[in-house]
Order: structure tokens, then C-alpha cells, then sequence
């Protein structure tokens, strides 16, 4: 495209709106804010150009969501990014794991705007260093934030005499062909799986890996739900932990008779998955089967003891199968954040969440919902049982989900449940993240976080059984909230 509209003459970039506080919008690991109220075009392109002033970039990639604003967005970021003297490239409509392969792959820095799995109305941005290296509040989204809020008081910033360049590339097949070089699914037995994208990102990505749209066909038939790229969701929100946003899926699978049935976020990063009948496999058990075939492959290629990074509410399934497996289990606070580090520190082949993050080495330590998809269509297409059998191999236990209350002083409340609570038998309490209280032989645990942004207690508990873990949630929540 050349120069994007900036030439020596200028010296000053106007903003044209009253500057917003970004505390509105800035968090601990991206940005997320309403928009044109506490994120809009100016502070999309504040941002552009203190990205290159903090990463130093003399190349950038930039591209959007489906969401109303993104594009508008992306256009207004692209000039504060040249105006600063970086050349971009501009990836067009992406998801964030195609941001990831792109950074990876490219060796550059990058933003995607979304918001993710917000509502409607919500828009924001998610940012990388070269090697998608993630950019967080410890690692330079704080300094972005100072520098662009800096340049919004002012009310213009200052271009360099010398702006870089624009250009569009178009990612989607080799995002689709590199993550096809990871897991090969052209012998797996024919496959019919329910795919619901929600209106969002999987619906552009999904005919891209799985279907025919730019690589040959796979032995998967694609029953598709919501792919149309559409922001304003108008089926259901794109946030399927929410338990309401899996029915249309669970319906569709039954009504097809289909083998599997996905559900993907707004911006495609994170996928849930239900067995043929309609019923939804946790995250946890689908960290353990990932975990094990990872396991298998790095072994095969010489390594001894792979190790694999899980987060501390992640059921015990997980680090059982991997020493089971053959492999090396590191436990780690909850948040992308501690993840990715952990994996980078520790050279793991793989990591799971209990929220649906996947992370995967080959994938640049980076999350990615449709890589762990299509290795649970891997294991799936290679046994005749059904997803259900295989799914409860990796769930002998019963766990609570994560359950909400809302509490005055959370320290004070968290000294109270350890007061009062009396489970009878001796047990072990650990506050690596929040305080976790767990039987000492090993039966049970639960553990109570504090919101970081609300005044919120989060509980989360495992029983090897559905009476055990009613009662530990029934007593546990009832001092919080007595």
C-alpha cells in the first residue's frame, strides 16, 4: 500500500475526541473496554504508536475480530503504529491464536482487537512480543498504557518525518497448514462433529483447519452453528463456560447423531468440548488426553521426562495421567501469564487449564482452542468407543465448577472458613494461589481465591465422589456466605 498517509510535512497527529482514562480498559493481561466510551479510535491509535515506542518494533502486525469496532480499530492503530516510524502489516480478520502463529512464525510483535468472550458492545486489545511472547502488566502493558495516556492528555502525538510502511497479508492458510503439521488427522475413521462458533472468529477458522476451504478435505463432517461473523452475537454470547451457551450444541449433536460436538469462544483461543449425548467433557479431562498424547510424541522423539504445566484447580486426574504417562507434572497459579512462563522456564511440551487455555510448545508456549481440538479428534478417530467412553477415563472425579460469592473483606473471610471448618480427618493447607485446603490422603480438596477486580471469593472443589463434594461446597460455602 505504501505510506499510510503521513509524509515529512507532518509533524502532529490531532486525537479527535476527549481523552479517555485507560485504567477504564487497561487490565493485568490485556485490554478490554465498551466501545466508543472507554475504548475508541484515538486511544486505538495512542496505543499503536506506544506499542512501537515500548517494543521498539521496526515491524508490527495488526489485525481484528469479527466485532463492529475492530476494523475501525485496526485502522486507527496502523496509523499511530507508522506514525511512529514502524512498518505493519496488517493480517485482516483473525482470531487470536492466528495473532500467535503469525507473531511465531514471523518473529514480530502484534495486537488483536477483541474482547474475546464479552458480550456485545465490548471491544479490545490482546498484544504480543516477537515469538508470541505475551505482553502483560509485568512485562510492558503498563508502560504502553502510561506512554499512550500520555500522548492522549497531550492531545496529539508527534510522527517521525520517516513512517513506516502498510501492507496486508492473508494468514489463514498457513495457520491452517502449520497447525495441520501438528496433528495429522487424514487417517483418523470418519468423523461427524457439531461445531458451534457463536458467531465468532471459529467460524472464519474452523472451514479453514478442519473443512476443505484451503486445504484438502479430512475424513470430518462439519455440522456447522453460527458461523457467521457477526459482533453483535445474535444467537448466544460467544462464552461457552457459561453453562446456557452449550444447549444449542448439546441439542444439535443429539438431533445429528454426531460423534462430538465444539463450542469455541469469541476470538476461537479457547474450545469446549461434549460427548456424542450431549454431555460436556471438562477442561480437565481434556488436558489429561492431551497431556498423554504429547507426552507419547515427545518421548518418541528422544526426550525423557516431558513435562507438562497444569494450574493448581485443575482436577488430580491431570497430574496423575501424566506420571502414569511417563511425564514430569509443575503446578502453577492460575492465569495465562504463570502458564506461558512456566512452559518457557521448564521447556514443557504442553499446558491445560481449568477455564479451556491451552498452551502448547510447538504452538510457541501460546494457547490455542483448535490445536487441542483436533487432538481430541485425533484419540477419538483412532478408537471405535464413543467420546463418552473415552472421556471417562479421564474423570474419576466429581468437581464442584467454580462458584462465586460475594464478600466484604475477603482476607477475613478467608481466616473464617479456616476457623471454623472442621472436616474431621487431618489435612494439608497450601496458599500458593489463594488457599487451598486438601485431605492429606489425598480424597479431596477445595480452595478459595480472591477476585482481583471484585470483591469476589472464587470456590472450586474435587471429591472422589458427588456426596463428598456436595458436602465440602455446602459447608465451605455456607461459612463464606454465613
Amino acid at each position: 500500500m505504501g505510506r499510510f498517509g503521513l509524509d515529512s510535512a507532518i509533524v502532529k497527529i490531532a486525537f479527535d475526541q476527549p481523552a479517555l482514562n485507560l485504567s477504564e480498559s487497561f487490565k493485568a493481561y490485556d485490554v478490554r473496554g465498551i466501545e466508543h466510551t472507554t475504548i475508541n479510535a484515538d486511544v486505538a491509535l495512542a496505543v499503536g504508536f506506544a506499542f512501537v515506542e515500548v517494543t521498539r518494533a521496526t515491524e508490527v502486525l495488526v489485525g481484528g475480530d469479527m466485532r463492529p469496532s475492530s476494523e475501525e480499530y485496526v485502522t486507527a492503530f496502523t496509523r499511530g503504529a507508522a506514525a511512529a516510524g514502524a512498518d505493519v502489516i496488517q493480517l485482516g480478520l483473525i482470531s487470536t491464536d492466528m495473532l500467535y502463529h503469525a507473531s511465531g512464525v514471523l518473529d514480530a510483535p502484534g495486537v488483536v482487537f477483541t474482547a474475546s468472550h464479552n458480550p456485545a458492545g465490548y471491544n479490545g486489545m490482546k498484544m504480543t512480543r516477537a515469538g508470541a511472547v505475551p505482553i502483560s502488566s509485568d512485562t510492558g502493558l503498563t508502560d504502553i498504557q502510561r506512554l499512550a495516556q500520555g500522548h492522549l492528555n497531550l492531545g496529539f502525538i508527534e510522527a517521525t518525518d520517516q513512517p513506516g510502511t502498510v501492507r496486508q497479508r492473508d494468514t489463514l492458510k498457513e495457520y491452517a497448514h502449520y497447525l495441520r503439521s501438528l496433528v495429522d488427522l487424514s487417517a483418523i475413521r470418519p468423523l461427524k462433529i457439531v461445531v458451534d462458533a457463536g458467531n465468532g472468529m471459529a467460524g472464519y477458522t474452523t472451514p479453514a483447519v478442519l473443512g476443505d476451504q484451503v486445504l484438502e478435505s479430512l475424513p470430518i463432517e462439519i455440522i456447522p452453528l453460527y458461523f457467521e461473523l457477526d459482533g453483535t452475537f445474535p444467537n448466544h454470547p460467544a462464552n461457552p463456560i457459561e453453562p446456557e451457551n452449550l444447549r444449542d450444541l448439546q441439542l444439535a449433536v443429539q438431533e445429528h447423531d454426531a460423534d462430538l460436538g465444539l463450542a469455541f469462544d469469541g476470538d476461537a483461543d479457547r474450545c469446549f468440548v461434549v460427548d456424542e449425548s450431549g454431555q460436556p467433557i471438562s477442561p480437565s479431562a481434556i488436558t489429561a488426553m492431551v497431556a498423554v498424547r504429547e507426552i507419547a510424541r515427545a518421548k518418541a522423539a528422544g526426550e525423557t521426562t516431558p513435562v507438562i504445566i497444569y494450574n493448581l484447580i485443575t482436577s488430580k486426574v491431570v497430574p496423575e495421567a501424566v506420571a502414569a504417562a511417563g511425564g514430569r507434572a509443575i503446578k502453577t497459579r492460575v492465569g495465562h501469564s504463570f502458564i506461558k512462563a512456566y512452559m518457557a522456564e521448564h521447556g514443557a511440551v504442553f499446558g491445560g487449564e481449568h477455564s479451556a487455555h491451552y498452551y502448547f510448545r510447538d504452538f510457541f508456549n501460546a494457547d490455542t482452542g483448535m490445536l487441542a481440538a483436533m487432538h481430541v479428534l485425533a484419540m477419538l478417530g483412532t478408537e471405535d468407543a464413543p467420546a463418552s467412553e473415552l472421556a471417562q477415563q479421564y474423570s474419576p472425579y466429581v468437581a464442584s465448577g467454580e462458584i462465586n460469592s460475594q464478600v466484604v473483606d475477603q482476607t477475613a473471610t478467608i481466616a473464617k472458613v479456616l476457623a471454623e471448618f472442621d472436616p474431621g480427618v487431618e489435612v494439608e493447607i497450601s496458599t500458593m494461589d489463594g488457599t487451598t485446603v486438601a485431605a492429606i490422603d489425598g480424597s479431596w480438596w477445595f480452595n478459595i481465591r480472591p477476585s482481583n477486580t471484585e470483591p469476589l471469593l472464587r470456590f472450586n472443589a474435587e471429591a472422589p465422589d458427588t456426596a463428598t463434594m456436595q458436602w465440602l461446597r455446602d459447608t465451605v460455602l455456607g461459612i463464606i456466605r454465613s
